[in-house]
């Protein structure tokens, strides 16, 4: 017998690991859909006209000569102790929180917690996030995190407008802020006439600004009460700002007690790495009165249906991208996985250890400060925390070079003075090399007290909730993280079908390097001759993308999907700006555009003007026509999404492209649903003139439970002059606060697209609109789909009308929450459609899945039909009762449909079923008994009666 060779190969990344069908389910798959092939579909969904001429050619790597190229540009890095400081710090994660939650798939591909009932655990770290805040900063009431310091600074600007009773213009900005920081300030002003008025604290004018903002402690280490500052502006009807450091406030009086309206800064120090610049958790908190105005998502707790205890996200009517055109904000995301690092952080070391943590660094700061004095060296300022600055006159660039040689970076500050800022890392070791670098011998002395007035030590209790009492052992950590983590559900047990966004895998290979200390230990302003790995990384990134788009140069930094969006709208009005058309301020916007793209638009100072849909959900090309011709010389840009949002390619985008242009106006093409063009369609190829990528979508870094996330920028080359600038200038220009937003999670879409090669990428995104063509196929005379190409097909995702069911009394809700007993997360709800759900499987999900999803909803669908045939009510169904927790199974039932059935429906496992740990939750109760803190043991109590 002749031995037959195989030619299978187990290294294959794209097609045996990352797409989900085999090449036999996906022959079954494409005889349910009706055609020969995937390049039959393929041909029917995507217009001849636009389909991209070259193929994406670069070789895919197997995941071990990825670890392996990898492992050497990580070694270009160059691993140093920064005490640059500047809002960044060296840290100790716990490897107890690296291991349980950064590294965790329970934790990184969970979804934003807009369905309650399964994200229990993510929203209590969350909760308590907000806790630690607000107790730190000593205001009422905090978010859920932000995605910067810098962004959540000029976030707190346009909140103290909207809320300060000073009709005032102007907005007085601390000349001590991190230049990061009035780099993104000023970037946010301009487009909203806001005046920025830099200075001295003591230079302030209260009458003549709606509201200020003070760094404490400042950039370069002074520490000093705000206190008077701040009534003064009170007295002037304005509001106060504290951009500051929550380690410090462990010791130094908390801005609430010096009457801040608004608190802002970053949580990276508690045990988040730098990692070249981010992702970071930024906080706000605020005093009760402004919490409506607050942007980003607060954490609530409510009741479920039994009266017991839950969790769900506050106050959502008040998120601002939801108000589109008449925002003042487009956040629509956080940093949640790094909120929850931080916060467990907190829980790890509880108030005596943070404290301890504080005074370490507190009194090494003061004992180097000694030491340098007594060298006679002048040293700033006489009260500080960790910070100081060495005046050296022309010895600068000898000091910074000697710290180099000892492996310690330090700030440049102006040509005369070098800063220091002391963290966590650096212990007597790092002290002694420090004396050297300054040619000091010996140790530095003891320190003789504290190095800020007794007026600012701290009076005020923090963190007193028992979860931040608990006991400090490892195994009780380890056990109350596994407890939170098995309340949710995440990519690690479902398949996860949200229309929009596109809940693929992220690999293992993919996210491994982001723990490394070569690439995680960065400074964002560290030599750029330490960075060269990462330079490596940003530019062969930008190169893959600027092939798969079609554009000409990127930008790496922004941190968000919406900054994404700001960041080239801002980019376009340079452009007109440059031509002598700053006039142009008119962005015509679909009416099926999220919600982020009007709330943008409005940000950057453009005027929005609606554009009309057909019936057939395409944007109304005789509307856009009329209005374009309306704006005229006027006409700033068009945003459009592509495919559309309603899941469909459509044929006449190079025609609104060219109606634009012929306008003098920009084209921007929202690449959130880039996942169905990669490798056959081009943006920049159809008549794009900028596009955001969501990279927590497309380029697989994971969800994280509501954030991070990354939107760099493609434009053509007549717009890349007018990129995002460098922050470090303090200048206008900057989006975000590092020059590279989030850099270490950039490593994990160069990882997906070295694994993948060009070709297994171009095979996702076909198998991505097989498989949403395989479920719009299966629930055929089950559910409607809404809107449809030519040949009767969908791209990427698709809309499922439910509306009709509603005649019956069966909401959208309803089958949301009883997919929770199946299994599953629903898909997007009404959007963009109100009363549908928007299902998008992404390519990673196989046959297998697939099924047991389209079985829950055929068995939803029966269930419904059985409520129509009146054998029992919408409020007596399943479906309204759902989702069935342990706590229904085992309780008496009296209900009108059969135990089994309320809690294993089909699609459900039996021997593995997720139990969601609460019933429904009353979002009507939430909002009106609000608490956004961990609340006391006696108001979960009162809750339950």
């Amino acid at each position: 017998m002749t031995y037959k060779r195989t030619d299978y190969d187990p290294y294959d990344f794209a097609n045996r690991r990352h797409i989900g069908p085999s090449p036999a389910e996906m022959e079954e798959m494409l005889a349910a859909v009706g055609v020969a092939s995937l390049d039959d579909l393929i041909d029917q969904t995507i217009p001849a006209s636009i389909r991209q001429s070259e193929p994406l050619d670069w070789a895919p790597l197997a995941e071990h000569k990825l670890l392996q190229k990898l492992t050497d540009v990580a070694a270009k890095n160059r691993v140093m102790v920064s005490l640059i400081g500047q809002g960044y710090y060296g840290t100790v994660t716990p490897p107890a929180i690296q291991r349980n939650i950064l590294e965790n798939p329970a934790w990184y591909t969970a979804y934003t917690p807009y369905q309650p009932e399964i994200a229990q655990g993510r929203l209590e770290a969350l909760l308590n996030f907000q806790t630690m805040v607000s107790d730190l900063t000593g205001l009422p009431v905090a978010n859920a995190s932000l995605l910067d310091e810098a962004t959540a600074a000029a976030e707190a600007m346009t909140m103290a407008q909207r809320s300060a009773k000073s009709k005032a213009k102007g907005f007085f900005v601390d000349e001590n802020l991190h230049p990061q920081t009035l780099a993104v300030i000023e970037t946010r002003a301009a487009p909203l006439g806001i005046e920025i008025v830099r200075g001295a604290p003591e230079t302030l004018d209260p009458a003549s600004v709606f509201g200020a903002i003070f760094q404490y402690p400042g950039t370069h280490g002074d520490v000093r009460d705000f206190t008077d500052l701040i009534a003064a502006l009170h007295e002037a009807k304005a509001l106060a700002v504290v951009a500051t450091d929550l380690l410090a406030l462990t010791m130094l009086k908390e801005p609430g007690a010096m009457g801040a309206d608004i608190a802002v800064g970053s949580a990276q120090r508690f045990g988040v790495p730098m990692g070249y610049g981010g992702p970071h958790a930024a906080f706000m908190s605020c005093r009760d009165e402004f919490k409506r105005n607050m942007p980003g998502r607060i954490v609530g707790v409510s009741v479920d249906a039994r009266g017991n205890r839950a969790y769900r996200l506050a106050l959502q009517t008040r998120e601002q991208h939801i108000r589109r055109e008449k925002a003042t904000s487009n956040v629509c995301t956080a940093q949640a996985l790094l909120a929850v690092m931080a916060s467990f952080y907190a829980v790890f070391h509880g108030p005596k250890g943070l404290r301890a943590i504080a005074e370490r660094i507190h009194f090494r700061t003061v004992r180097l400060a000694a030491a340098l004095k007594a060298a006679g060296l002048p040293v700033r300022p006489e009260a500080f925390f960790d910070t100081i600055t060495v005046e050296v006159g022309v010895g600068q660039a000898g000091i910074l070079a000697a710290a180099v040689q000892q492996g310690i970076n330090l700030r440049k500050v102006g040509t005369d003075r070098v800063g220091i800022s002391m963290d966590e890392i650096a212990d007597e070791e790092v002290l002694g090399r420090l004396l050297k670098a300054f040619g000091i011998e010996g140790d530095a002395p003891e320190a003789a007290g504290i190095g800020f007035p007794d007026a600012l030590i701290r009076q005020s209790e923090y963190l007193t909730h028992p979860v931040f009492q608990m006991n400090r052992a490892e195994s009780e950590m380890m056990r109350y993280m596994r407890r939170l983590s098995d309340r949710d559900l995440a990519l690690d047990r479902a398949m996860i079908p949200l229309g929009s966004c596109t809940m693929k895998l992220n690999a293992a290979a993919e996210m491994m390097p982001i723990t490394w200390p070569a690439f995680n230990t960065l400074h964002p302003f560290a030599p750029i001759d330490q960075a060269q790995g990462y330079a490596e990384v940003v530019k062969d990134l930008s190169e893959k993308l600027c092939t798969i788009t079609g554009y000409d140069a990127f930008s790496m930094q922004p941190n968000s999907g919406a900054q994404g969006e700001y960041a080239g709208l801002l980019t376009i009005a340079a452009y007109h700006r440059s031509r002598g058309e700053g006039h142009r301020n008119i962005c015509l916007i679909p009416v099926s555009a999220h919600g982020t793209n009007p709330a943008s638009a409005q940000m950057v100072g453009m005027k929005v003007v609606p554009v009309k849909a057909m019936p057939d959900g395409d944007i109304d090309v005789e509307d856009f026509r009329a209005k374009a011709a309306a704006a005229g010389g006027n006409l700033a840009a068009v945003m459009i999404t592509y495919p559309s949002t309603h899941g469909v390619f459509e044929e006449t985008v190079r025609e609104i492209c060219a109606i634009t242009h012929e306008h003098g106006g920009q084209v921007y093409i929202d690449g959130a649903n880039m996942n169905a063009m990669v490798g056959l369609v081009k943006p920049g190829e159809i008549g794009g003139d900028v596009s955001h990528l969501n990279l927590h979508k497309t380029f697989a870094i994971p969800h994280g439970g509501g954030g991070p996330g990354m939107g760099p920028i493609g434009v053509k080359a007549h717009l890349a002059p007018f990129l995002p600038t460098d922050p470090q200038t303090g200048e206008e220009g900057a989006v975000s606060a590092a020059p590279f937003g989030s850099a270490s999670i950039l490593l994990i879409s160069w990882a997906y697209c070295l694994l993948m090669g060009g070709a297994g990428l171009t095979q996702a995104t076909r198998v991505a609109i097989l498989n949403a063509n395989y479920i719009a196929a299966r629930l055929k005379g089950a559910y409607e789909v809404l809107y449809k190409g030519r040949a009767g097909r969908v791209a990427h995702e698709c809309i499922l009308d439910t509306r009709p069911f509603a005649e019956a009394g069966v909401t959208v809700d309803d089958i949301a929450k009883r997919l929770i007993d199946n299994g599953f997360h629903a898909p997007t709800m009404s959007f963009p459609v109100p009363g549908t759900l928007m299902v998008e499987p992404t390519e990673s999900e196989t046959q297998a899945e697939l099924d047991r999803f389209i079985a829950a909803l055929l068995a939803i669908r029966e269930e419904i039909a059985a409520v129509e045939r009146g054998e029992l009510l919408a409020a007596e169904s399943p479906l309204r009762f759902a989702p069935h927790t342990v706590n229904d199974l085992v309780a008496e039932w009296d209900r009108k449909y059969p135990r089994e059935q309320g809690c294993f429906p089909p699609g459900s496992f039996r021997e593995d079923k997720y139990w969601p740990p609460v019933g429904r939750v009353d979002n009507v109760w939430g909002d009106r008994n609000l608490i956004c803190i961990c609340p006391p043991m006696e108001a979960y109590a009162e809750a339950a009666e």
